[in-house]
């Protein structure tokens, strides 16, 4: 993905043409608005990196624009473009949060430089990174690019398996500490008798077993970024001992007299709705105020359908190649199951499925059947058999022999029925194909 496009809003048409002109002969991609409404259209359609807006606009000037775009993509870089007489109100809009501002008549290097200015510096988000085809995506990213740089504190939100991770590691990466250590502490998975003791230390002989002094992860996240991954999930005694450690920026080891001085960026995540956390009393509202300086909530995979195939051939090239099927692609009839799907584990389920497709696939493509996702579908559920009966080898024969079966008839009917195509996609001769369709007809008088 390429950097985001710069916004130019300006209601003279002819001096428009121009900023635009000159911005796309220096390399930058633009899109243009006439007047302020317009540019929230923009807004609405597509994410962008940067705002160019020229101050008297009717019907809604620039001013009214800057406000808007803060409360609706905050974040956002805004340059206003002012009249010298005028200037009172620019630098209004600075102290309110503005990036900066253009004085009237200005040089096309002056407009170059102030765009070099945010948009190159603006961290590029890659494959390698995270795909965000989505218009959701490319706007919360377009966000956390900016907040990136920063030390503030992150309280990214959505549903277990979204990538909350994954979006905390890129912020990470296109941070100051990006050069130190990342530690994430997943604070549902530790017990809470051994939680206090993972997150700042304890010295020698603090508790039966504490053979040795040990740092914390806080000690161990010096000079670069903690991530307390499901922070909802800490028990509430501890939660004050943490509010100390973010309000003080140092730490005391469990057993010891002396306090140790933190240099850390903070991000938090959470499946949980927060605010309903605090309001039932599992979850104090001033430590969560301390965490929520900067709120992201990363959406569900289904609500971002548009990156749902990309990500499926990013996961399956990553599981083809480990199992050495390194020319494995998708087939169309795949791709339809695939994105008609609920999706309710979100990117670990897809993950799974891949993985599981992958192993599958008997040619170079996967197909429908190779995902198994009728299996496992919440809407089409299948008779679980009793867990305490253990099948026996004739019933686990006759299972393998009923999946051999879909898996044939499936990839006949995705070739419309070409035998040879069929075979090639199987990864068989022609002639066992064959065989096996005939055996299927002996067996019970199915046509293939």
């Amino acid at each position: 993905m390429k950097r985001l496009p710069v916004l130019v809003v300006e209601d003279d048409a002819d001096l428009r043409e121009a900023l635009v002109d000159t911005l796309l002969l220096a390399g930058f991609q633009v899109v243009e608005a006439a007047d302020g409404t317009a540019a929230l259209e923009v807004l609405q359609r597509e994410p962008v990196g940067l705002v160019i807006s020229d101050a008297q606009m009717q019907p809604m000037d620039g001013y009214q624009l800057f406000f808007a775009i803060k409360d609706r993509y905050p974040g956002l870089p805004f340059v206003l473009m002012t009249a010298y007489g005028v200037i009172e109100r620019a630098v209004e809009l600075l102290r309110a949060g503005a990036s900066h501002y253009l004085l009237k008549p200005f040089e096309p290097q002056q407009l170059i430089a102030e765009v070099e200015r945010f948009v190159l510096n603006a961290p590029e988000v890659s494959a390698d990174t995270l795909v965000a085809e989505s218009p959701a995506m490319r706007k919360l990213l377009s966000i956390a690019s900016r907040v990136a740089p920063s030390d503030a504190s992150v309280l990214i939100s959505g549903p277990s398996g979204a990538g909350k991770e994954v979006l905390a590691r890129f912020m990470h990466q296109y941070s100051r500490r990006k050069d130190g250590p990342f530690v994430a502490v997943n604070c549902a998975a530790i017990p809470d008798n051994l939680l206090e003791s993972t997150l700042f230390g304890h010295e020698k002989g603090a508790f039966t077993g504490a053979t040795a002094s040990l740092p914390g992860k806080f000690e161990q996240a010096q000079a670069g970024t903690i991530l307390l991954d499901e922070v909802t999930e800490m028990p509430l005694p501890l939660q004050a001992k943490l509010l100390r450690v973010l309000q003080e920026r140092e730490v005391e080891r469990v057993g010891a007299t002396r306090t140790i001085k933190l240099d850390i960026r903070v991000l938090a995540t959470t499946n949980r709705d927060i605010q309903a956390e605090v309001a039932a009393g599992r979850f104090r509202e001033d430590l969560y105020f301390r965490l929520n300086v900067f709120p992201l909530q990363l959406p569900g995979l289904a609500a971002r359908p548009e990156d749902i195939l990309p990500l499926a051939r990013k996961l399956l090239r990553k599981y083809a190649d480990a199992v050495g099927k390194s020319n494995l692609t998708l087939g169309r009839d795949a791709e339809r199951e695939l994105t008609a799907y609920s999706w309710e584990g979100n990117i670990r389920e897809l993950d799974n499925v891949m993985q599981r497709a992958a192993i599958l696939a008997a040619g170079t493509e996967v197909f429908a059947a190779d995902l198994m996702l009728e299996s496992v579908s919440p809407e089409r559920p299948v008779a679980l058999p009793d867990i305490f009966a253990e099948p026996s080898a004739v019933e686990q024969a006759m299972d393998m022999k009923s999946i051999e079966k879909k898996h044939i008839l499936d990839a006949l009917e995705a070739v419309g029925g070409v035998k040879k195509l069929a075979a090639e996609r199987l990864g068989i001769s022609e002639r066992t194909l064959r065989y096996k369709l005939q055996r299927y007809r002996e067996e019970d008088g199915d046509s293939a």
